[in-house]
C-alpha cells in the first residue's frame, strides 16, 4: 500500500516586510540581501497569531478541498521549531480548533527538514493499513525567535505554513522513496541556545539574547550545499531515474545559491525548479509544503509526474523524498 497526497494547502500571513523595511532597523541593504540570498520580501504573522493559527487555516482548507469531515482525520503531525508553547503540542491545538475528535498526533522538531520528517512519519502510518487520513503540516513563526539586531539572521526568515492530506493510493501514485539524515555535530552552527532544559528561561538568558537564532552562516552554507545536492542526486540514481525524468524539484528555500548548486548537481533546468524564496524568505518547515501547494494551484503538476523534495536544516538535518504525483483535489 502506498500513501499519496490528495489535497494541499498553505497559509501566508498578510503583513509584508521588505528589504527596505529591514534597512531602517538593522545595518543592511536591499542589494546585500538580494545578491547573497535571493530574498526581497518575507511575510510576518499578525499580533496574536502563532504557528497553530497558520496550521489551523491549512488543516481547515485541506478538509474543505478533500471533502473530509473532521472526525474522519486519524492523525495530525506538525513539523515545527516554533510551537505555540512546549506543551500542549501545536498538533493538539490544531486538532481542537478543527474538531478532529478522533485524531491523535504530535509535533516533530526537524528544523528546515521538519516537513520531510513529518511527511515520512505520516506515510508510514498510512502504509501500516491502520490509518486512512493523516494531515501533515510544516510551519514556523520565525519572527518570534529572530534577533532584529543581528543582520546575519534577521534578513533570512519569514513566517508561513503549508500542509497535505495523506490517504491510501488507489493506483501507482504516491510517495516512492525517501532518504533522511541527521548529524548532531552540526548543532553548534545553527541553534537557539536557551528555552529548553539545559538553559531554562531566566533573566540571564534573556539579557544574553539566548532565545534567538544563532547561526554560523559560512559553515551552514558549506554543509547545506553539499548535503542537499548529494541527497537529491542520490535518491534519483537509487530509483533508476535521471534529472530529466523529474518534472518538478521543490527544494527547501534557504538561499538561492544553495538551490542553484543542488539543481546544477542534478542537471535540472530552471523550468524544473520551484523557487519562491524571493517572496517568502526562509519559513523553515513551511517552505516545502508552501511550494507544493503553490505548484499544485499553478498547474505545474499533473498525474504521473515525478516530484522531488529536498531540504537541509539545523541539527544538522537533511533529506529527500521522491513522489509520483497523483490526483489532487
Amino acid at each position: 500500500m502506498k500513501a499519496t497526497i490528495t489535497a494541499t494547502s498553505r497559509y501566508i500571513p498578510e503583513k509584508v516586510m521588505t528589504n527596505f523595511d529591514l534597512e531602517k532597523i538593522v545595518d543592511t541593504s536591499d542589494e546585500w540581501i538580494r545578491t547573497r540570498t535571493g530574498i526581497t520580501t518575507r511575510h510576518l504573522v499578525a499580533e496574536g497569531q502563532a504557528t497553530s493559527s497558520m496550521g489551523t487555516f491549512v488543516a481547515t482548507e485541506l478538509l474543505e478541498k478533500s471533502g473530509t469531515k473532521p472526525e474522519e482525520v486519524d492523525a495530525i503531525i506538525v513539523g515545527t521549531v516554533t510551537p505555540d508553547m512546549l506543551f500542549p503540542s501545536t498538533a493538539a491545538l490544531i486538532q481542537n480548533n478543527i474538531g478532529a475528535s478522533r485524531a491523535w498526533g504530535y509535533d516533530l522538531s526537524g528544523a528546515c527538514s521538519g516537513f520531510l520528517f513529518a511527511l515520512e512519519s505520516g506515510v508510514r502510518l498510512i502504509e501500516s493499513g491502520k490509518y486512512k487520513k493523516v494531515i501533515v503540516i510544516g510551519g514556523d513563526t520565525m519572527s518570534a525567535i529572530l534577533d532584529y539586531t543581528d543582520r546575519n539572521t534577521c534578513v533570512l526568515f519569514g513566517d508561513g505554513a503549508g500542509g497535505v492530506l495523506l490517504e491510501p493510493s488507489a493506483d501507482d501514485s504516491g510517495i516512492l522513496d525517501s532518504i533522511l539524515r541527521i548529524d548532531g555535530s552540526g548543532g553548534p552552527h545553527l541553534h537557539m541556545p536557551a528555552g529548553g532544559s539545559l538553559h531554562p528561561a531566566s533573566h540571564d538568558t534573556v539579557n544574553k539574547r539566548m532565545h534567538f537564532i544563532r547561526q554560523d552562516g559560512k559553515a551552514v552554507f558549506k554543509f547545506a550545499v553539499k548535503g542537499m545536492a548529494d541527497v537529491s542526486a542520490e535518491i534519483i540514481e537509487k530509483n533508476g531515474f535521471t534529472g530529466s525524468d523529474i518534472k518538478l524539484y521543490i527544494p527547501h528555500q534557504a538561499n538561492k545559491r544553495i538551490i542553484d548548486a543542488a539543481a546544477k548537481r542534478c542537471g535540472f533546468t530552471s523550468d524544473q525548479v520551484l523557487i519562491n524564496i524571493n517572496e517568502y524568505g526562509n519559513t523553515t518547515a513551511g517552505t516545502i509544503p508552501i511550494g507544493i501547494s503553490e505548484a499544485c494551484d499553478d498547474g505545474r503538476l499533473n498525474t504521473g509526474d515525478l516530484v522531488l523534495l529536498a531540504a537541509f536544516g539545523a541539527g544538522f538535518t537533511w533529506g529527500s523524498i521522491l513522489i509520483r504525483w497523483g490526483s489532487v483535489r
